[in-house]
């Protein structure tokens, strides 16, 4: 797959092990039926190094700590924000003494191991990730190195990650840990933590390393069994050779785990992009995403902002579409309660993984590196499946610039699939579909082709559905073009690729394919300061001009139509004439058929 093309041949069967319900059933026998002998079983205990990572393409994660129990209100005032950071000066300031109290009242009677790998399971996710120990210090399993742990300092007093761990393997799903091995806000030397240690004497990263961070991760990576992976986080400014003893006892202790992209100065085993964010291109090589259900990571009491279940598949199919897996978020109650809201749609969106299992297990990125408006694309060899979240109205989905010639087009619905026609004009394939979405969520076309997939990845404005191209896909000329991240709340951060720096008189292009020629109406999303004009221009052809208002936030502003006579392909560039032109930040143009 994505690290070894060889893996091509390989399929994922679904659930792979236990009972199966009958979508699942029917899945496999599907599975095998279309693909005979190529078909293995993707599980923990039979998987190779970094194969539930690489194959799987999908994964849970759980931030579960001291700080569930407060769930981000702390002497009756809410904090709004990540709760895992509720004691850092950026949220409730809580001193050091006072959050290791909190220890004496943590008693999650309600945690159920069996569960929380049953949501997972049905959710269509092939291992867990859970925190043995964050910023805040405190080890969520019985640990000889430091007594801040949930054995020696609560009154539960048991290891849940040791039930977690063996649940995992009865499902069959892997396992592993989130370290902190940089920040650790309670241990003297720890980075962001206390400076001296209790008898005043000072106290040095070195201290904290080699008395709790070193033998905690080789702790984790002896006692637990088979682990797939250890996700260190946040490196900050930690030394190259401390990152160097971690990554070689990982391996020494689980040869069979990966360690994360997080680990600090380019030595882990694969990329992690940043908290929340899903790419918009293609990425080579081994990377994952981190996401969560909902906005914090911990619990947080106030936070109901669920994903729903198409929005877990949109992101998820975005991720596995780009080449990459996903990692989706849970956090527990103080109680070890999973959220019911996020059980369900984790269920809902697994429902449509077990009809579906195919499009998402052992798959790679799309050939045409984006996605397109009416939904992505995943890859298995000469097998293309379409994943459509908006369902054409005029009976036509069109698929640009594909060069390869078609076997079949088949309608996959649940336990049925129907043949499909087609037509092609010029590298333009445009495929007859019934009306009405027969999937509620995501309907799949599956495409058979007769060779390699050969396409040309430029963008093409659909006749049907608005095209929406972000600046990332740009040619800048005299402009910048960077990735901008902000937070929304605290810890929720928000990511896009801008063009800015208009001021110098720049402009940014894109080539378009027309698929069917008019008129299109041109809208742009930005932000600024105050009125802006912009221009839109065709090379060779029209240009419009428009002011429109601006403000800190992205919005959407009509500028107005433009002419594409014939349909081939065309130069499209945007200015930025006036106004703030300095403050304004381009995020994407759009184009919608009139």
């Amino acid at each position: 797959m994505k690290s070894n093309p060889t893996r091509l041949l390989l399929l994922v069967a679904l659930t792979a092990i236990g009972l199966l319900n009958p979508c699942q059933t029917f899945a496999q026998e599907s599975m095998e039926k279309l693909w005979g002998d190529r078909v293995v079983k993707l599980r923990a205990d039979n998987a190779e190094r970094g194969q539930l990572f690489d194959e799987g393409n999908y994964a849970m994660f759980i931030h579960w700590g001291l700080y569930s129990m407060l769930g981000n209100e702390v002497d009756g005032k809410t904090y709004y924000g990540i709760g895992e950071w509720i004691m850092n000066s950026n949220m409730a300031n809580i001193p050091v003494e006072e959050y290791k109290k909190l220890a004496g009242k943590f008693n999650p009677v309600n945690f159920d191991a069996k569960k929380i790998a049953s949501i997972a399971k049905d959710a269509g996710m092939k291992y867990i990730i859970i925190t043995a120990k964050h910023h805040d210090g405190f080890a969520m399993y019985d640990s000889d190195a430091c007594d801040f742990n949930i054995v020696d300092a609560t009154p539960w007093g048991k290891d849940p990650m040791k039930e977690l761990a063996e649940a995992c393997r009865e499902a069959g799903l892997g396992f592993g840990f989130y370290y902190s091995h940089s920040k650790d806000w309670t241990f003297p030397g720890g980075g962001s933590g206390p400076r001296r240690d209790a008898e005043g004497n000072p106290a040095t990263f070195d201290d904290y390393f080699k008395k709790k961070c070193l033998p905690q991760v080789n702790e984790i990576t002896t006692q637990y069994g088979p682990i797939e992976l250890v996700w260190f986080d946040t490196p900050g400014r930690i030394p190259k050779e401390y990152v160097e003893q971690l990554v070689e006892l990982v391996h020494k202790n689980q040869p069979h785990a990966l360690v994360s992209g997080r680990a600090g100065h380019g030595l882990g085993d694969y990329q992690t992009l940043g908290d929340m964010e899903v790419p918009r291109r293609n990425i080579d090589g081994m990377w994952e995403s981190v996401d969560t259900t909902n906005d914090s990571w911990a619990y947080a009491w106030y936070d109901e902002n669920w994903k729903s279940p198409r929005e877990i598949l949109g992101r998820l199919l975005a991720c596995v579409g780009r080449g990459g897996t996903y990692m989706l978020n849970i956090g527990p109650k103080g109680d070890g309660a999973v959220p019911a809201r996020a059980e369900t749609t984790l269920k809902k969106a697994g429902q449509w993984i077990g009809r579906y299992p195919q499009v998402v297990y052992g798959t790679d990125g799309s050939p045409w590196q984006h996605k397109f408006p009416w939904g992505d694309v995943t890859r298995k060899g000469n097998t293309l499946f379409l994943c459509v979240f908006d369902w054409p109205n005029n009976g036509k989905l069109y698929l640009p610039n594909l060069k390869t010639e078609i076997a079949s087009a088949r309608l996959l619905e649940h336990k049925e699939s129907t043949a499909l026609t087609w037509t092609k004009e010029g590298d333009t394939v445009v495929i007859d579909v019934p009306p009405g979405q027969p999937e509620p969520l995501v309907s799949v076309i599956q495409l058979e082709l007769k060779s390699e997939p050969n396409v040309d990845p430029v963008w093409a404005m659909d006749p049907e559905l608005p095209t929406i191209i972000s600046a990332e896909f740009a040619t800048v000329d005299e402009l910048k073009q960077s990735q901008k991240r902000w937070m929304e709340k605290f810890g929720e951060w928000k990511s896009i690729v801008q063009v800015h720096g208009f001021d110098k008189g720049g402009k940014a292009s894109w080539d378009v394919e027309v698929l069917e020629p008019g008129d299109y109406a041109v809208a742009l999303n930005y932000s600024g300061n105050g009125r802006l004009v912009w221009s839109v221009e065709v090379e060779g052809g029209q240009k419009i001009q428009n002011q429109q208002n601006s403000s800190a936030i992205y919005h959407t502003s009509p500028i107005g139509w433009l002419s594409f006579p014939k349909a081939g392909r065309y130069k499209v560039s945007v200015e930025c004439l006036e106004g703030d032109v300095a403050s304004a930040s381009l995020k994407s143009i759009q184009f919608e058929r009139m």
